[in-house]
């Protein structure tokens, strides 16, 4: 059996991060994907808001780094959980299990697409690199 998806889309809010009796970390977040085709109407695209879930280091990396409005690619399985609600009634839910998740997006939209990934970005001039003669015996490969 194969149960596999992989969505991507914008965080609708901040993940929620929250632990389990044992400590576990568990993240829950939603994620808006728009759909590849218009309405009959041929207006705009419809949307779906889907219920992820990310536990251990996925949850805490999540929490850590992801908003609202990021987008995020996330892959996992789909997981239909039943519960009962306060009135007494069974329930479903359908939510992605998530074991990865990726960003789309740089955390700085101002930064011109480079990766905000706290890693400092140095610009290289041309002064920074020696110049080869033609002799390819000075190249190490």
């Amino acid at each position: 059996m194969l149960n596999h998806i992989t969505i991507m889309g914008r965080l609708t809010r901040d993940p929620e991060l929250r632990r389990t009796g044992s400590g576990i970390a568990v993240a829950s977040f939603s994620v808006a994907v728009d759909r590849d085709f218009s309405g009959k109407d041929g207006g705009e695209k419809e949307t779906d808001f889907i219920d992820c879930v990310a536990w251990r280091n996925t949850a805490e990396f999540v929490s850590k780094y992801a908003s609202k409005g990021r987008m995020v690619a996330v892959s996992g399985r789909l997981q239909i959980r039943g519960w009962t609600d306060k009135d007494g009634n069974k329930r479903r839910t359908a939510e992605v299990v998530a074991d990865n998740v990726y960003f789309g997006d740089s955390k700085n939209s101002n930064s011109g697409g480079n990766f905000d990934n706290g890693v400092a970005n140095h610009a290289a001039s041309v002064s920074d690199f020696a110049t080869l003669d033609d002799d390819d015996a000075q190249l190490p490969f």
